[in-house]
């Protein structure tokens, strides 16, 4: 079978998992090695970016899937008349912000950093599958652990968490030799 043929069974396979999936999936669903596939989703991802095509393959640390280009999402949506798809609260967007940077976490945890509790943002992440339960926490009572999703990543043009933002200050932890003797205020 030609190369052809094999490239059209992985973009086959990435459109019906609709889902990220791993290239050793792939390469066992196709019955070929690793190395072939990933071949074959660099030509996939090449080819649909020399198209300008409507869709292109994204990639989240090891797992591909096929999606939209971003610039054609009020088509999409309009198409499917997605008016559920109402915005974040700002206490969502807090607990968001809590699991991403310090996943896994508790819900306790994140009730502690917000001073207030976080049940309902949680259930709301979870629902527009942003966080999902990621097992227990090794701690006393052996707490539900929360971490996000690859949904999480793909909404928010993420292709892996080391490119989330900096915290704030995060940067200057280590004084350069001119801040060094500097007077630090914490305004």
């Amino acid at each position: 079978m030609d190369n052809n043929y094999y490239r059209s069974a992985a973009e086959a396979v990435l459109f019906a998992v609709a889902e990220p999936v791993t290239a050793e999936k792939i390469a066992d669903a196709l019955g070929i090695d690793t190395g072939a596939v990933l071949n074959l989703l660099a030509e996939i991802s090449q080819d649909l970016d020399s198209k300008e095509s409507g869709l292109c393959l994204l990639r989240f640390e090891d797992r591909y899937q096929l999606s939209t280009r971003p610039k054609y999402a009020d088509f999409v949506i309009r198409a499917m008349d997605n008016r559920r798809n109402a915005p974040l609260s700002q206490a969502a967007l807090e607990v968001l912000s809590i699991v991403a940077y310090n996943q896994p976490v508790s819900r306790s945890f994140i009730d502690e950093i917000r001073g207030v509790d976080s049940s309902s943002s949680l259930g709301t992440l979870i629902s527009k599958n942003l966080v999902e339960e990621a097992g227990r926490l090794d701690l006393p009572g052996r707490p539900v652990s929360f971490v996000t999703t690859d949904n999480f990543l793909r909404c928010f043009g993420l292709t892996s968490l080391d490119d989330l933002p900096p915290l704030h200050g995060e940067e200057s932890l280590v004084p350069s030799e001119e801040e060094e003797y500097e007077e630090i205020s914490f305004e």
